[in-house]
């Protein structure tokens, strides 16, 4: 049984809008989530489907998953901040989500959501991370560090006909990450991989069983 709850915590330009599932049923947790959603200037919200997909296979995982929204979107206070402080509201919903569940943390993103996973990690060494999971990263929207003081499994996951990241761009920032990692291309995957959803929860799930 899923349940699923909503509100409010502390954010560093106001207070930060999330949704948090939580599966009890089966063993208890041993590892906990964070998905970031993509872009807040076009329209990218923890609602985003792909989003919601993830975070959904997560939760059947057997995962506490926790989204919010960055700052600017929906109840979320404060304004769009180009990137900037959107770090630092994930550096929040990372400290929140801990709060909860004092365990390993799964930390995945998509699009915008991964780049910022990606400043995160190369930021700070984040010892609570257990894995890194980089859905639609947009490599073909500028320069992504693929240096990063975090140094754990990871994962990339996006469509073969993502708009973004043509799929040398993904193999060449793929090629650039250091061990371990491990990718998935979904065939005939858009951005959004929509259309496509049922073979990204299996990727998913087998990148996180993996681990």
């Amino acid at each position: 049984m899923a349940v699923i709850t909503t509100g409010t915590f502390p954010g560093p330009a106001g207070r930060l809008e999330y949704i948090l599932n939580v599966n009890e049923s089966g063993a208890p947790a041993t590892r906990a989530a964070l998905v970031c959603h993509p872009h807040p200037a076009f329209g990218g919200t923890m609602h985003t489907k792909i989003v919601f997909q993830a975070a959904q296979e997560l939760v059947h995982q057997g995962l506490p998953v926790l989204r919010f929204h960055f700052r600017g979107v929906g109840k979320s206070e404060g304004a769009y901040d180009h990137g900037h402080g959107e770090r630092d509201d994930l550096e929040a919903a990372l400290l929140y989500l801990r709060s909860l569940f004092p365990l390993p943390v799964v930390l995945a993103g998509f699009s915008f959501g991964a780049t910022m996973v990606t400043k995160a990690l190369a930021a700070a060494p984040h010892p609570e991370v257990a894995q890194a999971i980089l859905m639609g990263l947009p490599v073909d929207r500028g320069p992504i560090a693929t240096d990063w003081r975090w140094h754990g499994p990871k994962a990339m996951i996006s469509g073969d006909h993502d708009e973004y990241a043509a799929v040398p761009s993904l193999e060449a920032y793929f090629e650039r990450l250091p061990e371990p990692k491990v990718r998935h291309w979904i065939q005939g995957g858009d951005h959004f991989i929509a259309g496509h959803h049922a073979e990204f929860r299996a990727a998913l799930a087998a990148v996180v069983a993996r681990r």
